[in-house]
């Protein structure tokens, strides 16, 4: 069938992206899904900081790739081995599935799993194939999502259902966004009553966190301190709406000797890593959930890790099982707790891609939703 996507062709591209126009959208062939796989009528995706670092070149991929990997949509039809997905379901995408079957996968979300890891490499669907095709050449998949395009086909352990009440725009936030940076609160960092919670880099994933730490200490009789950290002033102001109870620029928070029990990392810049070491209390958690470029290097001092008898955790996609995770997080936002709806700060038509590239490099944009007609 023929489908409309935001085709990137190379990396690396000068900025600004409203002129050089890395992203093409255009026309491509999809084929129907396998087996496996189910074709799903894209509804709405996230613009997310993972969709930039390939545009930048950070993230080196295979190109021609089609970008996105954060979105919802309806499922159209699929394949002949999937026998618990109808046509009409509205589904969360997840940019990296898991095979249920690999040592990775008995962790409990710990680690990613090795046989979507491998395929995200690839630009692949997990197993190998590509249904992506322009002009009879192959175009690679981005995550197993390829999110910013009209239809996709994507394995079935790339998707999760979740009901028709919930908006595709709080959907498609369900599985990135909130998936990483609430799983890196709840998930990795299990916080206890009463402790204080930091989320230093204010972006979708950490506005995320943010949220998800508000509702956990909602329901706790002990008050706790959420505290954002980032050098945004806009994007303190927004944390400081969405529920923060103090907010501070890195600088600042530092000279004041503000610390906090747990602490996440959600910037992927190695100065905000440092920020959030330094800023942990005795006996407290580092969380790092955001990816810096490869080759990033931190100085922290270990005595203090070893004296103060601190932690520091990796957490990859908030060290989520996302079958589990999503309806869950979902459920939370039907019942208030978690107001999603908040992180979008625009919405955009495809064809603004390229614009909405430069506005998450300027670091102005939390959550863009691209919204499919």
């Amino acid at each position: 069938m023929k489908i409309t996507g935001a085709v990137l062709e190379t990396a690396g591209s000068p900025r600004p992206y409203a002129q050089s126009r890395p992203l093409l959208v255009a026309e491509l062939d999809l084929a129907e899904p396998g087996p496996k796989e189910v074709l799903i009528r894209m509804e709405a995706a996230g613009i997310c900081h993972s969709d930039l670092s390939v545009v930048n070149g950070d993230r080196p991929r295979p190109l021609p790739m089609l970008l996105g990997h954060e979105a919802a949509g309806t499922v159209v039809t699929v394949g002949t081995e999937v026998d618990d997905l109808e046509p009409g379901q509205r589904v969360v995408t997840v940019f990296l599935p898991r095979c249920e079957e690999c040592v990775n996968c008995r962790t409990e979300g710990k680690l990613p799993c090795s046989v979507g890891t491998e395929s995200n490499g690839a630009g692949t669907l997990p197993g190998g194939p590509t249904r992506l095709t322009r002009s009879g050449q192959p175009v690679h998949h981005h995550l197993g999502v390829s999110g910013f395009a009209t239809h996709a086909v994507l394995n079935r352990r790339s998707v999760v259902p979740v009901g028709s009440d919930v908006p595709p725009s709080v959907a498609a936030l369900l599985g990135c966004a909130v998936l990483t940076g609430g799983g890196a609160v709840i998930n990795a960092g299990h916080p206890v009553e009463g402790q204080d919670i930091m989320i230093v880099g204010l972006g979708g994933v950490g506005m995320a966190a943010l949220l998800t730490a508000v509702a956990v200490c909602s329901a706790w009789d002990e008050p706790a301190r959420i505290i954002g950290i980032d050098a945004n002033p806009d994007k303190l102001t927004v944390a400081r709406e969405l529920g923060a109870t103090e907010t501070y620029s890195p600088g600042a928070a530092e000279e004041l000797g503000i610390r906090a029990h747990l602490v996440i990392e959600a910037a992927g810049h190695p100065r905000a890593f440092e920020t959030a070491v330094r800023s942990t209390a005795p006996g407290g958690t580092t969380v790092t959930v955001g990816l810096p470029a490869p080759g990033a290097m931190s100085a922290i001092e270990p005595l203090g890790i070893t004296a103060e008898a601190r932690t520091i955790i990796g957490s990859y996609l908030g060290s989520a099982v996302p079958a589990r995770d999503i309806p869950l997080y979902a459920q939370m936002w039907r019942e208030g707790r978690l107001p999603v709806e908040k992180l979008a700060s625009s919405v955009i038509a495809l064809e603004g891609i390229n614009e909405a590239m430069d506005e998450l490099a300027d670091g102005k944009a939390i959550r863009q939703i691209v919204l499919f007609k």
